[in-house]
């Protein structure tokens, strides 16, 4: 179309793409509050064909807003128009949104128009060159069309075209799917409430769009944490929106007073593990405010940014920025905890690692289905040694509860099985924190590293077994000690003794080869 000279008195307005993606003029001409002439540049239209063709939400949100444009030209409230000169696709890839920008602020100045965007930046500027601007301030939240698919006990909800929209009801660890209605969605349903949820993110200050990728976008809006995929990458228009039902306090938890105590005076490498959805992010929450309410100083380093926390709390988001830049703010700043939610690749680990050995306290939040799995996922990628001054504790949650502590530790001993003296090195132990349980013990054996089950162990060696042995080493050995100390049948013989003993010592070499325990002799 032409531009045409507007009429006498008539106003002319230029939206930017940032306005376009908002949703913003649209909403204005509904309200009354624009008449007049609306001009979209070229640029504006190639820029979001580009986004779209990419696969991103932005770019479908911002050709939705034209349309409903034609639609509110059609209606006769405004005058719409597509003016300027389209840059070439090449363009579009090279100049980047800052040259856009600019693009449409020069064909605002030359129409001596009203440019409208929701860019503050976009806006100073535009003011600086004396052009008229209706800047879109960010609002405080709307109504959307998602809020209706929920309800108090609701915790997540499932929508896809073609089928009923299910909610997930309930709380971790017990909840069932529910339909919401008896009518399946339709891709335009899907359209239309992915397009306002990415507009609401745009224009409110609690909303980020997390992850813009080609088929998918990750959204963090409110308290919502919402997944859109779209074809080629999914079969079909899918959101799935997830929300926390109750926000917890530590105290909530009614932890064990010995796991208060060591959470305030010496844990200070912590990983939060279990299955997804068995509220781990949840914990990290609580533990995060309690830390805060303690005069610490917490960071959040998040994807995306789902946690409902005090603004004492900074909270970065791992994807607009590289973990090079998270390394160097968070050595820089000096927090006292470090709480890194969905922990997943190697550099995630990395990251945790080098913070760590670096003396901020970490916690960490890791899918694992056991509480050992939690560890398990560190061998491999730092040394074995390294382990311990990692992690010292790791909390396992599971239905919402903390269901398992582990405390873990370095030592130097024989590993559990085996018998010969010099085969002793370097154990991580693993112990069940709150009763002190040796449950596993991780060590290199030849190149491989192995995680062994103690309590297995001993379970499949008979702790009766054990006993008998060691009553029969004691009518052997009168005057010695003897003890069972983690599947070891431990003698100490008294060094005045040693002599009588030697013929018996040969004997108890003839019982571990018979019932394949440890018999370990110490000369005190």
């Amino acid at each position: 179309m032409s531009i045409g000279i507007g009429s006498a008195g008539e106003e002319i307005y230029v939206p930017d793409t940032s306005a376009l993606i908002e949703g913003a003029v649209s909403r204005l001409v509904k309200e009354g509050k624009i008449r007049g002439r609306i001009i979209v540049h070229r640029a504006s239209l190639a820029e979001l064909e580009h986004q779209a063709n990419k696969g991103r939400a932005t770019g479908f949100a911002g050709l939705e807003e034209i349309r409903r444009l034609r639609d509110l030209h059609k209606e006769g409230l405004i005058v719409f128009e597509i003016g300027g000169e389209k840059p070439r696709a090449t363009d579009i890839k090279i100049l980047g949104s800052e040259a856009i920008d600019s693009i449409i602020r020069d064909y605002a100045y030359q129409l001596n128009a009203t440019l409208i965007t929701g860019d503050k930046v976009q806006a100073l500027v535009a003011e600086a060159m004396g052009i008229s601007v209706l800047y879109i301030k960010p609002e405080e939240k709307r109504e959307l069309i998602l809020d209706k698919f929920f309800d108090e006990i609701t915790m997540s909800v499932h929508l896809k075209e073609g089928v009923v929209p299910i909610a997930k009801k309930g709380r971790p660890g017990d909840w069932v799917y529910v339909p919401i209605t008896n009518t399946p969605l339709t891709r335009r349903d899907l359209e239309d409430i992915a397009n306002q949820i990415i507009e609401e993110t745009r224009r409110r200050p609690d909303g980020f769009v997390e992850i813009d990728r080609f088929g998918s976008t990750i959204v963090q809006l409110g308290t919502y944490r919402i997944v859109i995929t779209r074809p080629p990458l999914s079969d079909g228009w899918e959101i799935t929106a997830v929300r926390p039902l109750k926000k917890l306090s530590l105290e909530d938890y009614n932890l064990p007073p010995k796991l208060i105590q060591r959470l305030n005076e010496r844990a200070e490498g912590i990983l939060i593990a279990g299955a997804p959805g068995m509220g781990k992010t949840t914990f990290a929450q609580a533990l995060a405010e309690y830390y805060m309410r303690m005069g610490k100083v917490v960071k959040t380093i998040e994807s995306p940014r789902d946690m409902n926390l005090p603004s004492e709390i900074t909270q970065y988001s791992k994807n607009y920025a590289d973990l090079g830049e998270l390394h160097d703010i968070l050595l820089l700043s000096r927090p006292d905890y470090t709480v890194f939610d969905e922990m997943r690749s190697d550099e995630d680990f990395k990251l945790y690692a080098d913070l760590r050995l670096a003396g901020i306290g970490m916690i960490g939040v890791v899918h694992a289905t056991t509480p050992i799995d939690a560890i398990q996922r560190f061998i491999g990628r730092v040394e074995l040694g390294m382990i311990p001054s990692l992690i010292d504790t790791v909390i396992f949650i599971k239905n919402g509860y903390v269901e398992k502590v582990y405390e873990v530790k370095m030592t130097v001993k024989l590993p559990t099985g085996l018998k010969e003296a010099e085969l002793s090195r370097p154990v991580v132990e693993v112990r069940d924190f709150l009763s002190g349980e040796l449950e596993y013990e991780i060590y290199t054996f030849g190149e491989q590293t192995v995680v062994v089950p103690v309590k297995k162990f001993k379970e499949r060696a008979g702790l009766g077994l054990l006993d008998r042995i060691a009553k029969r080493v004691q009518q052997m050995l009168p005057g010695a000690d003897v003890r069972i100390e983690d599947n070891v049948i431990l003698v100490i013989i008294p060094r005045n003794l040693i002599k009588a003993y030697n013929k018996k010592i040969r004997k108890l070499r003839k019982l571990e080869d018979k019932y394949n325990v440890s018999i370990k002799v110490r000369i005190d």
